[in-house]
């Protein structure tokens, strides 16, 4: 995260003596990214949080794939995944390369008995549907429809929904998520012409801090296995840090759109990056305005990037017979554009409410056995007149 955090107790100077009112220390542990060259923050802990009592189950979750090398046109049917209780166990990828993969997850319960840590990936939860608090070592953030929830690789964390019905769009990635370099200055601050700016992202407000012994299991994600491992002490004894590596949230409903008089390319959309694979918000917006405007857009070739649409709510100006829930593949290669007569209604429209997430990456997907399930196997065919 591109700016300073801090939240609790921290003595005046790191690395120093910061003591307890029983005058024993407090714990420090720098939680850093990219050796000692990323972002990083500075935790103080009631308790060592370097105890591990037991290590228990170890096993894959590594997805299974079903077409490696691909080069079709494909729609998945996203609200066919069955929701199931356990968080985890609901997370079905459907994508995946070696940057980052695409996760669909319908959790019914909150996290229980266990807590959460992705050592191999940044985590970008868009909440299509649910309410709750997203609960870290780091902090609590307050989620509900249409917010995107940044959780830094290594954080542990829990999630508590208020609802069942809970629709998740997931990215994990294997590189670092930022906001995009080209809407900051170099100090870090997000410029005018952004479309969102640091008061439209919330940080953890409440700390929940933990002085407790015990047996509490962490399921830790490393290399595609989850491997169960038991603390002796509460992971969230967290009394205060400073830094800028911490979870975060975004509302797609903070996202101000960039218009013009004739269609923007897909870029003006863009919300988050990596150095392998991009990911935009498409909102409501006025539709452009010269008088000769086509406002669907126009054919492209993705020669260097596959993309992917997963459709949130609104109207699809684009595409024929999509609904909410769906994701669309255009594989890098061949070129795509509107279904036929989408540009023919575009035009004379004044606005769209579509609402969608995009993420174009710069390696081919491949194609899961579990996104198979839930696949259009026509939808290649869908631009024939």
């Amino acid at each position: 995260m591109p700016f300073y955090h801090k939240l609790g107790s921290i003595p005046p100077k790191r690395h120093t003596q910061f003591r307890k009112p029983d005058g024993s220390l407090y714990y420090e542990q720098l939680f850093g990214t990219i050796g000692f060259d990323g972002m990083s923050t500075n935790s103080y802990h009631e308790q060592r949080p370097t105890q591990v009592k037991e290590i228990r189950n170890q096993y894959s979750v590594k997805p299974k794939i079903a077409l490696k090398n691909n080069i079709k046109s494909y729609r998945f049917k996203g609200f066919q995944v069955k929701p199931e209780d356990d968080f985890l166990e609901s997370r079905k990828t459907v994508l995946t390369n070696s940057d980052c993969s695409i996760v669909l997850s319908a959790p019914k319960q909150s996290t229980q008995d266990y807590f959460y840590k992705n050592t191999d990936a940044d985590e970008l939860i868009f909440v299509h549907r649910g309410k709750g608090k997203l609960r870290t070592m780091l902090g609590n953030l307050d989620f509900k429809y249409g917010d995107y929830l940044l959780v830094p690789r290594g954080i542990i964390y829990k999630i508590d929904f208020e609802t069942e019905d809970n629709r998740l769009f997931i990215v994990e990635s294997h590189r670092p998520i930022y906001t995009p370099k080209r809407y900051r200055n170099w100090f870090g601050q997000l410029l005018e012409h952004s479309p969102f700016c640091e008061r439209d992202i919330r940080r953890p407000e409440a700390l929940e801090t933990y002085n407790e012994n015990g047996d509490f299991l962490i399921k830790v994600k490393k290399l595609g296995d989850i491997i169960e491992m038991v603390y002796a002490s509460h992971p969230f004894d967290v009394i205060g840090y400073d830094g800028y590596n911490y979870p975060y949230a975004f509302s797609i409903h903070d996202f101000e759109p960039i218009t013009g008089r004739i269609h923007q390319p897909p870029p003006v959309h863009q919300t988050f990056e990596t150095d392998a694979f991009v990911v935009c918000s498409f909102v409501p917006r006025l539709y452009d305005y010269h008088p000769q405007s086509i406002p669907a857009p126009y054919n492209h070739s993705n020669i260097d990037s596959d993309e992917v649409l997963y459709y949130v709510d609104g109207d699809f100006m684009s595409r024929n017979d999509v609904e909410a829930g769906h994701i669309s593949l255009h594989p890098a290669g061949i070129p795509h554009g509107p279904h036929p007569g989408a540009t023919e209604r575009s035009i004379g429209k004044v606005d769209t409410k579509e609402l969608a997430v995009m993420v174009d990456t710069f390696k081919p997907l491949m194609v899961t056995e579990e996104a198979m399930k839930i696949a259009d196997e026509d939808y290649h065919k869908s631009w024939l007149e």
